[in-house]
């Protein structure tokens, strides 16, 4: 990695030290270029006649995204955010009385409220599994809870968007596998942060969105489907003639690939954007910014552990969304110095992690997310002025 160069492109990181990748990155030059160009076509000619002048570039995105993930370009879906993709998934299935959802205690919250809304309207059934005193899943309580309930759907969060923990999603993929049940990923705080392959993962359908480590454009994210969805004939309620010809009077016929979760209706600048970002992710390399990245972080943990800091992340396997707080449990100095050294963060409340910060027994935490554009410096830097 030319970091050097990385920061060059990233000129909002010139003037702050930027450790909120994990909420909204900062984009490289390549990408807002690529957006306002497009924007300045569509001023001059129009939106068809702007799209059609760029149809090459824009199909460009399903192989730099299944680049990402290590899949073919006709299992991607353009979506507007990883909740939209994951609502896509979700409105595939058949859901009916007594079905079974198994997720876990980590799962995001948007995903959450939209199994709580499947329960309200159709009575599935919400299923957790546990997991062990280090955190991580408890793959044998996940294989009898399959066996258990036969569930329509294994859902589980790759990182969770309030803690380091990256969750054994490729255990519980050959799980899924082994017994037949459909298995969803959302991966909107792995992807680009980390080398992530739906191979090893053996998962059916994988969410994620441009804006997080991906480094993209607000508004874009992408859905994974798998040969056996697209064989299946799954398809969500709300299709539209991207994803489906009209046949008959009264009849459609699907697309066979996973445009058939796409809208015709989208933004060409953000998927123009995002395939840039993608670009520039896979220019690079996963596996490279995934090295660096647990060095950063490592790094960052290390030290506020050494400041008496309380670090929240539980589990072998920690990402670079580093969670703490004070020993007491409170974040207020802490906000302040950061905000006061022009360090750009997030906070992560109990509201969005309930099962997870109730455990926990706190009520908010800071969260800084390195990324690679990040220096050994700067981590150095908050350290120093952590030392509360």
């Amino acid at each position: 990695m030319d970091l050097h160069t990385i920061r060059q492109d990233t000129v909002g990181c010139a003037d702050k030290i930027f450790l909120n990748s994990a909420g909204g990155s900062l984009m490289p030059e390549i990408v807002v270029k690529t957006m306002i160009d497009h924007i300045y076509l569509e001023q001059e000619y129009g939106a068809y006649e702007a799209a059609d002048r760029n149809a090459k570039k824009i199909n460009k995105f399903y192989k730099e995204a299944a680049k990402l993930i290590n899949a073919k370009p006709e299992n991607m879906a353009f979506t507007v955010s990883s909740t939209d993709a994951y609502a896509k998934a979700l409105s595939s299935i058949q859901f009916v009385n007594e079905d079974v959802i198994i997720t876990t205690n980590d799962d995001y919250i948007s995903n959450q409220i939209a199994f709580f809304s499947l329960q309200k309207k159709l009575g599935i059934k919400i299923v957790r599994v546990k997991n062990h005193p280090d955190h991580e899943l408890d793959l044998e309580d996940l294989e009898d809870l399959v066996k258990k309930h036969h569930p329509k759907l294994v859902a589980v969060t790759h990182i969770p968007t309030n803690s380091g923990l990256i969750q054994n999603v490729e255990g519980a993929g050959e799980i899924c596998r082994r017994y037949d049940v459909l298995y969803l990923v959302d991966a909107c705080q792995s992807v680009g942060q980390l080398a992530v392959d739906v191979d090893k993962i053996g998962c059916d359908f994988l969410t994620a969105t441009g804006r997080k480590f991906m480094r993209g454009p607000r508004g874009t994210g992408f859905l994974y489907v798998s040969d056996k969805v697209l064989e299946r004939e799954l398809a969500p309620v709300f299709l539209d003639m991207n994803g489906a010809e009209w046949t008959e009077f009264d009849d459609y016929k699907l697309l066979k690939t996973a445009k058939r979760f796409e809208h015709w209706e989208t933004s060409i600048s953000s998927i123009l954007g995002f395939t840039e970002a993608a670009k520039y992710a896979n220019r690079i390399g996963l596996q490279n910014i995934e090295i660096y990245n647990r060095k950063l972080a490592e790094k960052l943990r290390i030290g506020l552990q050494n400041n008496g800091l309380r670090t929240l992340d539980e589990g072998r396997n920690l990402g670079s969304n580093v969670t703490f707080c004070a020993s007491d449990g409170s974040i207020d100095r802490i906000y302040k110095v950061l905000k006061e050294n022009n360090v750009y963060f997030s906070v992560s409340n109990k509201s969005n992690a309930l099962i997870d910060f109730t455990l926990k027994n706190i009520n908010s935490a800071i969260r800084l997310s390195p990324h690679y554009f990040n220096t050994s410096e700067e981590i150095e830097e908050v350290i120093k002025m952590l030392e509360l």
